[in-house]
């Protein structure tokens, strides 16, 4: 019963900003005014380099993964880790700290899938990592890997809480990505 816990603990981890508060320590913009006005690791590269967008990339994937990894280490079943990890990815895009204007969603995502099964979560990365290779365009890598994810998660996990939650994130990771697809079919991005 205290795994349920989990959910909302979850949700206010996840609506801890990687980018805000790495962006305040190093003495940064604010992401949410600068470059994109996204909070997440690719604006912060934009503004403060590859130090700055390395942390952020792993505060955004640790909150995605920690939650979810405990409460599996503490006997949490796959439907309620599913509803874990979306309670962590909801807190990303809507954190009760910041207004509930968040960011995309990626590196987030990944560490919820590195903790439904660490394969699962390669298997995006890698798919990630590939379409970058070819393209050199991050918001089309991202949102390849992301259509993907719900694929991986029926072949390599097989619970339907998994896919279901993987196919959620992946509903949102569009929409909030919907001005990157509008700029790359206008040829933009």
């Amino acid at each position: 019963m205290i795994v349920w816990l989990f959910v909302p603990v979850a949700y206010l981890i996840g609506s801890i900003s990687s980018a805000i508060i790495i962006c305040r320590l190093m003495r940064l913009p604010d992401p949410r005014e600068q470059g994109s006005g996204n909070p997440g690791a690719t604006n912060v590269m934009r503004i403060g380099g590859k130090k700055a967008a390395t942390i952020t990339l792993l505060g955004d994937l640790l909150k995605g993964l920690l939650p979810v990894y405990i409460a599996g280490l503490m006997g949490a079943s796959l439907e309620l880790l599913a509803v874990i990890g979306l309670a962590a990815f909801l807190g990303h895009l809507y954190p009760v700290f910041f207004k509930f204007k968040g960011g995309k969603g990626v590196a987030t995502s990944i560490g919820i899938l590195l903790g439904f099964s660490w394969l699962l979560g390669f298997a995006f990365i890698g798919t990630w990592l590939l379409i970058y290779k070819l393209g050199k365009i991050s918001s089309l890598s991202a949102l390849c890997a992301s259509f993907i994810s719900p694929v991986y998660a029926w072949f390599i996990v097989g619970d339907t809480s998994i896919v279901s939650a993987a196919f959620i994130m992946m509903v949102f990771l569009l929409w909030r990505h919907k001005s990157n697809i509008k700029r790359l079919m206008n040829g933009e991005e």
